[in-house]
């Protein structure tokens, strides 16, 4: 069984975290715990998911409190393949670019990178100034791989849904988990 963690906090985009859940279960070897803000509650509510925060916790196999620093996933021993956190607030990137792991989104995705596993951070910002970009720089230094969620034009989505689902799925291919609904790249397109 593969475990993957979630963090959603507070940015703009709960969307992101409530679909990768969502497309994660299509996958009956992976086994997802969730860590999600306060923030990313209020947020997703605001937005109009349509979920509420137990419905939300209902998509993870795991649900850690955000202020649980001791819970499992917070140690190296935790076997797991790595950390999404989407949407990624400024604010977590810059607890995780600066180590400072206040809560459990910021110290999961610490241990993650201090035992070399994949963390994919969605960053939800714009427009960025050199602060924000000094944060993206140095948690890819440290080992992180940014990935804002860019819609890609390229498979010509018809809806908001289906750029969701590209990004996401884009997202999950950082860990290897190919999911049905990205539409790749192909020589068929015209320049």
């Amino acid at each position: 069984m593969r475990r993957l963690i979630i963090g959603i906090s507070g940015a703009s985009g709960a969307i992101y975290g409530l679909r990768a859940l969502e497309m994660l279960r299509d996958f009956d070897d992976v086994e997802t715990h969730l860590v999600i803000s306060p923030s990313a509650i209020r947020t997703a509510l605001a937005e109009g998911t349509g979920k509420t925060a137990d419905e939300i916790r209902g998509l993870a196999d795991r649900v850690y409190s955000h202020g649980d620093i001791g819970a499992s996933i917070a140690s190296g021993s935790f076997r797991c393949d790595g950390m999404l956190v989407a949407p990624c607030s400024i604010k977590t990137l810059s607890g995780i670019a600066h180590c400072y792991a206040d809560d459990l989104i910021v110290r999961a995705a610490d241990v993650c990178l201090k035992e070399r596993r994949r963390l994919v951070l969605m960053v939800r910002e714009t427009p960025l100034h050199a602060g924000h970009i000094a944060l993206m720089d140095q948690a890819t230094r440290n080992g992180a791989v940014i990935m804002p969620p860019v819609p890609s034009f390229y498979t010509l989505p018809k809806s908001i849904a289906e750029m969701v689902d590209q990004t996401v799925g884009r997202a999950l291919d950082q860990f290897g988990l190919h999911h049905p609904t990205v539409r790749r790249w192909t020589e068929d397109h015209n320049d």
